[in-house]
This record gives structure tokens, sequence and C-alpha cells, in this order.
């Protein structure tokens, strides 16, 4: 990327923050690092009921938002794409200390702002690590369902898919 860009946030969880993207969006990304799925496609496909990104959409390239399943009010666990509620409350995110005080929102938003060329040294390096040990329930998909049988633990495969992990593949 030859020119570094700012970005300011004003939603209803952050106010003032700014952060500057480095990295070419949609690459540079760490090695370890291989998600499966864009953020436009896991807004596309429904994730955390609808609710996730309602509030801070001028952060994020308006065609992320095209075909995005969100929903007008609260949560809609329906426009998930396994039609099922696979979120826990941001409470016990809090209280589990998964939260990072950039990304208030958690992953999802960490991971929206580092495809899009934002790069924390050591936050990435944490988020990664918990994007890998998401494998462990790809592992109980593969090992308790039929190939391409989608509506075998549909709640688990929609948790992946809040992972950017397709397990319409397994």
């Amino acid at each position: 990327m030859n020119s570094r860009r700012r970005v300011t946030v004003n939603d209803e969880m952050q106010q003032g923050y700014s952060y500057e993207l480095t990295a070419r969006e949609g690459r540079d990304f760490d090695p370890e690092f291989r998600p499966e799925l864009t953020p436009k496609e896991m807004l596309e496909f429904g994730i955390f009921c609808g609710k996730y990104m309602t509030d801070c959409r001028d952060e994020f390239p308006a065609s992320w938002f095209e075909k995005a399943q969100l929903a007008d009010g609260k949560r809609d666990c329906s426009l998930n794409y396994f039609g099922v509620d696979a979120s826990q409350p941001l409470s016990e995110w809090k209280r589990k200390g998964w939260i990072h005080p950039d990304d208030p929102r958690g992953w999802f938003q960490w991971y929206c702002r580092y495809y899009m060329g934002r790069r924390l040294p050591g936050e990435d390096d944490r988020q990664i690590k918990r994007w890998k040990n998401i494998r462990r329930h790809i592992a109980q998909i593969e090992k308790h369902c039929d190939p391409g049988d989608i509506s075998c633990r549909r709640k688990q495969r929609q948790a992946v898919l809040h992972w950017a992990y397709d397990s319409r593949k397994i």
C-alpha cells in the first residue's frame, strides 16, 4: 500500500477512535491466518443474528452491505445462515477477557479492520491464535456429521461461520 489512510470511527460503541490502514485490503495477512470467508461474504450469509454491524456502516465499504443480512431493530436469528443463535452475549465476552479496547465488538470487528489493512502488533497475534483454536469445532463437525449434511450441528456450523470458516464445505 503506497498511501496510508486514517479511518475515524464514530458509532454507538466507539467515538473518536481512529486507526491507520497500513496493509493492502484483503492481502498481506499473517501466513498463519487464512480465513475462508471475507467479511462481505460473512455478512451476506448471515451472522450474529443480523445485529452486529447495523450502526457502523460508514467505517467499511458500502459493497459489504449491499446483500448483508442485517436486522431492522432487535436481533433476528432467522437471518443467520443456519437459522440458529450461536452467539454469547457481549457481557460474556467481556467477562472472559476476549474484548480488546480497540475492538469493543470483538473478534469480527477485529477481522473487518484487519481485512481493511489495520495492523495491531500483539493483538493481531492474539486474535489469530483465537481463530486457529476454533478448528476444534470443525473437527467435531467432521467427526459427527456426514459430508455435505449442513443440517447436522447447525449451531456449531453457525459458530464457525462467525469465525470466517465455511462449514458448508465439510
